[in-house]
């Protein structure tokens, strides 16, 4: 088997590409087809662990799950995880393998090439179809030489290219034709159509804009797509989709408030929780203090601890979240949240940046110590207030230990995972993802006062909504003339 390949470019970044991927992904599936995402290169701190080691972007994960295959490490083979400063963690195949400045970075990437073709052809002879998606902008002919992520991958494959463009902005047309008219003669080539994405309104009214793009760059429109409501239910791999997902106060609703931590990351962790009937979660965002009435305070993970501690302590967070168990009442940390609950974070070794220590907000008697080997894996546990299976996974550099991880936060086997004051109001735990389980979340939400009147199956509802992403897709996209195209 040799799959035949087509990649989706944008006209700049959060245009849409990742979930018209994920919808083709279904609706090809949904036709019998055996299909593989693939991102060459990615720039996120949402994560996925692969079931083959190490992790992927989070969007390359729903796009596996999308097209009912397990997301491995050959599917984003370089993912950039920003830290610190102007730096981001390398990833290579899933493993993170150094840290360098954006400029390190522009001087060396072309030797990892080899690396996005491998993994590439590993995919290759596995599937039907293998769907890539690039990443940011097809025109930034700026950083055009050695580039990885769009036209030096496609060029390098000789693939075809469906530029997307997102008519929500305004100047769509502008952006389609100005890509066409800026890039490289051999880069325009290659690209077979655009499609319009996230229209609002009566489709007649753009019809003059359609032809006039297709007359100008002489390329087809694969379809008009409107606006997929339900795209902000989907677990996301841009932070800015949080403020889309918060939604209007309901009476009688548990209020969580979560500050937005300067490298935030694996916000999925929250998707659940937004999902639910009845439950406000509101990021917080710089500046802004935590509200004294939340019932509940979520510290997030983090790329950056140390950095995120310190962040906390210049927007006055630590105040409002001491004030707030003051009141009795509970903060959980996860993963980097966890650890900045502690006593103290040391990092001896550097791994953020230069060697020191900081004191954490002394919310749990811990200590935690960075480390340089990263924890990558799934695990199921007992939660042990509420007795609930719970599996999540685990995604950190880092050690913690202390008088409170004698209370852990949850068991798997004899080992003892997280930790517990001894007032049971504060919470931590590394585990990633342990909302999606939906006994337990209700569970936790009764802990919170919340009365027992919603049955969500969230994970059934993730499925749904794929299901009915790829409907939209097949409706309002021509995809088997795209298919045609691929090789």
């Amino acid at each position: 088997m040799s799959a035949k390949s087509i990649m989706f470019m944008g006209t700049g970044s959060d245009v849409g590409k990742s979930l018209i991927v994920a919808g083709i992904c279904r609706a090809l599936n949904n036709r019998g087809l055996k299909i593989a995402p693939f991102k060459p290169q990615n720039m996120s701190n949402n994560s996925a662990v692969c079931c083959d080691g190490g992790e992927i972007g989070r969007a390359q994960a729903l796009q596996a799950r999308a097209a009912r295959v397990e997301p491995i490490n050959a599917m984003n083979p370089i993912l950039l995880k920003p830290e610190h400063a102007n730096r981001a963690q390398l990833i290579l195949r899933g493993k993170r393998i150094v840290s360098l400045s954006a400029r390190e970075y522009f001087a060396v990437r072309k030797k990892y090439l080899p690396d996005i073709l491998a993994s590439f052809a590993e995919l290759k002879s596995e599937y039907d179809y293998i769907l890539i998606e690039g990443a940011g902008s097809a025109s930034e002919i700026n950083l055009r030489a050695n580039d990885l992520a769009n036209f030096g991958f496609a060029r390098a494959v000789n693939i075809p290219v469906v530029l997307i463009g997102d008519i929500s902005r305004g100047g769509v047309i502008a952006s389609i034709l100005g890509t066409f008219s800026i890039i490289e003669k051999n880069d325009n080539n290659l690209i077979i159509g655009s499609i319009i994405n996230k229209f609002l309104g009566d489709k007649a009214l753009f019809a003059k804009g359609i032809n006039i793009i297709k007359q100008t760059s002489k390329r087809e429109v694969f379809g008009l797509v409107p606006h997929f409501e339900k795209a902000n239910k989907l677990p996301s791999e841009d932070s800015l989709a949080l403020e889309q997902k918060q939604k209007a106060k309901n009476n009688g609703q548990i209020f969580i408030a979560v500050p937005r931590l300067s490298r935030i990351s694996n916000f999925d962790d929250l998707d659940p929780l937004m999902a639910e009937k009845g439950v406000f979660v509101k990021i917080i965002e710089p500046g802004k203090p935590i509200p004294q009435n939340a019932d509940l305070i979520i510290i997030p993970g983090t790329k950056a601890t140390i950095a995120d501690m310190e962040y906390i302590y210049q927007q006055g967070w630590d105040i409002d979240i001491k004030a707030h168990v003051r009141a009795n009442k509970p903060v959980l940390g996860i993963c980097g949240g966890y650890q900045i609950l502690g006593q103290e974070i040391e990092d001896n070794l550097g791994i953020e940046g230069k060697a020191r220590h900081i004191k954490g907000l002394g919310l749990l008697e811990i200590k935690t110590s960075l480390t340089e080997k990263k924890s990558l894996y799934y695990e199921e546990a007992i939660h042990l207030a509420s007795k609930k299976k719970i599996s999540g996974y685990h995604m950190h550099m880092g050690e913690s230990w202390g008088e409170d991880c004698k209370r852990p936060f949850a068991k798997i086997g004899i080992k003892k995972e997280g930790a517990i004051s001894k007032n049971s109001l504060i919470m931590g735990t590394y585990l990633h993802g342990l909302f999606a389980q939906d006994e337990f979340r209700r569970w936790f939400l009764q802990f919170l006062g919340a009365k027992q009147n919603n049955r969500l199956n969230y994970e059934a509802e993730i499925e749904q909504i794929l299901d009915e992403l790829a409907d939209h897709l097949e409706t309002h996209l021509d995809i088997d003339a795209m298919m045609e195209k691929a090789r």
